[in-house]
């Protein structure tokens, strides 16, 4: 999948790229602003594509003042399929917390970045995730020092049973993630595994993190089953 115009995966034509352009906007847009917002094609290009649309039905075309502006019909039978080409990288996201909310062991945090974040990336691009472990046997220790990281470590203590078992459940997750994403998007997929402890200790701004920083997109599930000490179980 194409991360910078995920709609190519769907149609090579500017019609996606335009579709998805007036499905995300819910306001009427010139040529000119769904040229500057549209992943590719010349104006003149999204000029032709927004006349066809409009000779469809799919787009609606009115004057307002000197200007002509364009807008999603979204009463046609089709109207439905414009939508979700504007939501396809939203709806990778979607799926990841859907997917880490299933896992046994959850991920004290989990992110997005490099080019699919930044929607710059292309057909060949990774699918770059970083995923923060619970603390298992041979990780370093909890640095000692007061960040909000640190204090986080209280409201989702690690249950004391964790151990070489679950180390290895967390390895087959990770497996299976990989696998999983790929076969959504047909990107490769690098995944950069931390422990807790690492990201606590971590130099923010500088290295990595400081990409990660600036890009990530949060998809960490609202609900960790693995991060529930057994009595809360």
């Amino acid at each position: 999948m194409n991360l910078g115009d995920p709609t190519q995966a769907v149609t090579p034509t500017l019609d996606g790229a335009v579709l998805a352009v007036l499905a995300r906007a819910g306001r009427p847009l010139t040529v000119g602003e769904v040229a500057a917002e549209s992943a590719r094609g010349s104006e003149i290009g999204i000029r032709r594509c927004l006349a066809r649309l409009v000779e469809q039905g799919i787009v609606r075309a009115t004057q307002m003042g000197r200007n002509r502006v364009h807008e999603l019909n979204r009463d046609h039978v089709a109207a439905r399929a414009a939508e979700i080409l504007a939501d396809l990288r939203l709806e990778i996201w979607k799926r990841l917390r859907g997917e880490l909310r299933r896992w046994r062991i959850g991920p004290y945090y989990a992110c997005v970045f490099g080019s699919a974040a930044r929607g710059d990336g292309d057909d060949q691009s990774d699918i770059d995730i970083l995923l923060v472990h619970p603390l298992f046997p041979g990780d370093p220790e909890v640095p000692r020092q007061p960040t909000v990281l640190r204090k986080m470590a209280v409201a989702f203590k690690a249950p004391p049973s964790w151990g070489d078992n679950e180390a290895s459940l967390w390895t087959k997750q990770i497996d299976q993630l990989r696998a999983r994403v790929m076969s959504w998007t047909g990107n490769p997929v690098q995944i950069v595994d931390v422990s807790y402890a690492e990201w606590v200790g971590r130099r923010p701004g500088e290295g990595l993190w400081a990409e990660i920083e600036q890009d990530a997109i949060d998809v960490t599930p609202s609900l960790l089953p693995g991060n529930r000490s057994r009595a809360e179980s």
